[in-house]
């Protein structure tokens, strides 16, 4: 009972945060797909718990950053006023969004499960909590350009703008070809239970997440010049990002889990020394002096 009445005041919590970055916005467009964001998840946690399913969870997340940066879209479109910026900005996350979600769902549907949901799924409170999280990703991730796209001049197109659709690409494009690189290492029987050590991966152990990470530190910078005021702390999309999947729900889980499967072999201990966790080189001095 006790457990249940926390993940339920660490989902509202998720919601406020999200929300209450939405009312600093000033802009009532950016509350309502807040709001949306949040109520979609919820809605379809229902589904989900009844038949013990997280299959279309990933789905469901990357379906509804195309939704309300549609929504947000529409509502600020003007025909007296096209703004090219607005639409570069939508449609990077939405390309971003239809390119991962439909990763993930081929890849669980392979696969069968997501073993992070084992022992969450039979909880309603636990699942609900996850759904409700994942409302608060869509979020905090998004509000920077959902922010950009909906004030008064729409997104600002000028040097650092311009570096930022810099900055996103190259993020966009590590990301799928390290998804690509473990996909095609899976698929051959070869490698059955071994750990990838090639391609991007040999210069970082998850070169995906320092993907993610990079790609939406683009979509802040291109957003950034949109931004007055209270807005400025929707530029916590990447600092975000890079909690969530260095601290919360990947880096952590995978050295873990890739500890216990390959720590007794001296080459996977060899290739843990040498390559950086996340950002490429970054332990590159350590390893001159050593």
């Amino acid at each position: 009972m006790k457990q249940a009445v926390l993940n339920l005041l660490f989902s509202l919590i998720a919601f406020c945060i999200g929300y209450s970055i939405a009312l600093l916005t000033g802009l009532q467009v950016v509350q309502q797909a807040v709001l949306i964001a949040f109520l979609i998840q919820w809605l379809l946690f229902i589904p989900a718990y009844f038949f013990q399913t997280e299959k279309f969870y990933d789905l469901a997340g990357s379906a509804t950053y195309l939704f309300i940066v549609s929504y947000i879209s529409y509502q600020s479109y003007s025909a007296i006023n096209i703004n090219m910026g607005s639409i570069l900005l939508a449609l990077f996350i939405m390309l971003w969004a239809i390119r991962l979600g439909s990763f993930l769902f081929i890849r669980i549907h392979k696969s069968g499960e997501d073993k992070r949901f084992a022992s969450i799924k039979p909880s309603p409170t636990r699942f609900f909590m996850a759904w409700t999280l994942q409302g608060m990703w869509v979020c905090l991730c998004s509000m920077c350009a959902l922010t950009a796209i909906a004030s008064k001049n729409g997104v600002v197109q000028n040097g650092v703008f311009c570096i930022g659709i810099v900055v996103f690409i190259f993020g966009f494009v590590v990301e799928i070809i390290a998804d690509w690189q473990k996909s095609t290492f899976r698929k051959n029987p070869k490698n059955k239970d071994q750990f990838i050590a090639q391609g991007l991966w040999s210069y970082s152990r998850h070169p995906n997440y320092f993907g993610e990470i990079t790609l939406w530190l683009g979509i802040s910078i291109m957003s950034f010049s949109s931004l007055s005021s209270w807005q400025y702390i929707t530029l916590i999309s990447p600092l975000f990002t890079y909690m969530l999947l260095v601290y919360i729900s990947g880096v952590r889980i995978l050295e873990i889990a890739g500890m216990e499967k390959w720590g007794h072999l001296d080459n996977y201990q060899k290739y843990i020394r040498k390559t950086p966790s996340l950002f490429p080189y970054s332990n590159l001095f350590k390893n001159k002096n050593t």
